[in-house]
Order: C-alpha cells, then structure tokens, then sequence
C-alpha cells in the first residue's frame, strides 16, 4: 500500500504544478508552456527530494498519516501578467483548489458500490488531496497561501514577506514537531472530510 499511497501523492502534486502552470499561462505567461512544464509527464515534474524522498520518508515516520511533497517549482514570469500582484494570487490559489476539485471528484466516486480495495485506494487519494489543499495554503513562503497574502501587501513588504522562503521549510518542520498538524491542519482536513461526506478516514 506504501507504494500506492507515494503514486498517488506523485498524481496529486502534478496536478497542483499543472494547474499552476497553467492559470498563469491562462493569465498571459508563456513560461510554463515554453518550459514544458504544461504536461502531465512526471518526469517534467519530479524532483527527486520533494516528490520522491520525502513523501516516503514523511509516510513511514507518521505511519502512514501524513504525506506531503513538492515538485520542481514551476517557471513563471510575472512581467507576463497584466496585474501581477493579482494574477500571482490567483496562480497560488490555484494549486490548493486543484487538489480540493480532485478530492471531491473521488468522494463523488465512493458513492458507487465498489470493490473494499478501490474503496481503500479512492479514500487515500482524497486525503492526500486534501492534505496538499490544506497544508499549501499556509501563508509560509514558498507555500502557495503565502503569495496569497503577499498580493495584498505593499511591493516592498511582499518583497520582504517572501524571502522569509530561505527560511520557510525550517519554520515548517519547528512548527510540526510542536504539533501544528494535530491541532491545526487535521482538523481543517476533519472539516473538508465532513464537508464532503466522506466516513470511515482515520486521522
């Protein structure tokens, strides 16, 4: 199942790159199409660490609760935009809500009389969704929620608010290991289960 659980999580970050890349080719920027980068082909998207080392290690060390990655960044040129400010956001928002549309396209598919296997599989793959949806819309740089916020910042500050980036995955892990999942984003993932009707999913 561990093997499922790291293809699905691969799935799920391609789909949040993917939609990135293209609301901001949507929006004026040719970057991401230019860079190949407008495909579901993951090895235009994988990156060895964040995609593959630690979905793997991250599902072993919470057994099997928790599972989160990154691909390579997707290239994008804000000069391309026409309100950079505001189209950045819209890019950012874009990945989180891509991951809650594939959620609710599973939990869609839980209301057919399935094999307990596929059942099994199918719930896996709302959770993960839902665990990229959540956790990306942290307003910690290089998260998705913190462009964001940045969108709503002066030039200047958002500057400043974004090179907290070199930082962020370090404040990341801080905040985890003082519980920040148990009491901030398993009950946020709680809600979206609840929202969606989806029971049974222990987390």
């Amino acid at each position: 199942m561990t093997l499922i659980v790291i293809f699905i999580v691969l799935f799920s970050i391609i789909i949040h790159e993917y939609s990135h890349g293209w609301v901001a080719y949507r929006l004026g920027d040719p970057t991401p199409k230019i860079s190949n980068r407008l495909t579901f082909n993951p090895l235009s998207h994988i990156d060895f660490f964040g995609t593959v080392l630690l979905p793997f290690l991250l599902i072993i060390l919470s057994g099997g609760r928790f599972a989160f990655g990154y691909a390579k960044p997707i290239p994008i040129n804000p000069y391309n935009f026409k309100n950079p400010k505001k189209d950045i956001m819209w890019v950012g928002i874009a990945g989180p809500t891509s991951n809650f549309l594939a959620a609710l396209i599973l939990s869609l598919m839980l209301k057919f009389r399935l094999p307990e296997f596929l059942v099994e599989i199918i719930g896996y793959g709302i959770l993960i969704n839902l665990i990229f949806c959540v956790f990306n819309l942290i307003p910690i740089p290089p998260l998705d929620g913190s462009k964001i916020i940045a969108s709503f910042l002066s030039y200047r500050n958002a500057y400043r608010y974004l090179k907290m980036e070199i930082f962020g995955f370090f404040i990341i892990i801080v905040l985890i290991s003082f519980g920040f999942l148990e009491w901030f984003v398993f009950p946020l993932i709680r809600l979206l289960l609840n929202i969606l009707n989806v029971k049974g999913m222990i987390i």
